[in-house]
């Protein structure tokens, strides 16, 4: 009889691990599926995502450019001052005013912060093509984020450390993503995205727990596949 029921517990167990297996891949395309559609993702070469942002009682423009997998480019205005993160390839470069501990000259961009912004070549977040990527995804278990049922997913990328990535259970959308940055845990909440182009963007973020405290992110417009003028990459000289 001991026996049988080890068999059993034994069998449940490999039940419940193919099952685990199986429904990350479902959740991801699934996912996937709500973002668009591989083949709509795909169609996508370019995004400027022009940008206020609210932080510390102060409204700040900001507009990002990216060439998908190529090059990005996020231009702010501070108090009057241009601040400037560029990653072109496997380089990077910024412009920081004299209030953020810069110049105003064009700098060349520290390895750590390069290695964050990578992730910015893909507006589509990490759980697109997360296998290719040679992504690790794992299913934490189903839980709940303002009321509401989400599935969390360990994402550890190949090249950088881990996060944790809340896909809500109804719309198949991330709701909320926890990140160690500069060693503090913050949480970037996503929500009231909209379609261009076929293709779903959030329209609201906001962070919480950073250095800067709240930074909310409201977008007043998402172009796709617009004209970029490359050059706006490449690092001036002084």
């Amino acid at each position: 009889m001991k026996t049988n029921k080890f068999l059993a517990a034994t069998l449940a167990a490999f039940v419940s691990f193919g099952a685990y297996a199986q429904t990350v891949d479902e959740i991801v395309s699934k996912h996937v599926a709500a973002l668009g559609g591989m083949d709509k993702l795909n169609a996508v070469k370019t995004v400027v995502t022009d940008r206020s942002l609210a932080v510390q009682g102060m409204e700040i423009p900001s507009v990002t450019t990216v060439v998908v997998g190529k090059a990005m480019r996020s231009e702010s205005t501070v108090m009057g001052n241009s601040m400037v993160q560029v990653v072109n390839g496997t380089t990077g470069w910024m412009i920081r005013p004299a209030m953020m501990g810069g110049t105003g000259d064009p700098e060349d961009m520290p390895a750590d912060a390069l290695k964050q912004s990578m992730s910015q070549l893909y507006p589509f977040g990490t759980l697109v093509n997360y296998k290719e990527n040679g992504t690790k995804v794992e299913l934490v278990g189903k839980e709940q984020v303002d009321k509401k049922d989400v599935y969390h997913l360990k994402v550890t990328p190949k090249d950088g450390p881990a996060i944790d990535e809340y896909v809500d259970a109804t719309t198949y959308l991330v709701s909320k993503i926890k990140a160690m940055t500069n060693g503090q845990e913050s949480e970037i909440l996503l929500s009231d995205y909209k379609e261009v182009n076929g293709v779903k963007f959030p329209n609201t973020m906001e962070i919480v727990g950073g250095q800067m405290g709240s930074i909310s992110f409201n977008t007043n417009k998402v172009t796709v596949n617009g004209p970029v003028d490359e050059k706006i990459f490449t690092k001036p000289t002084k």
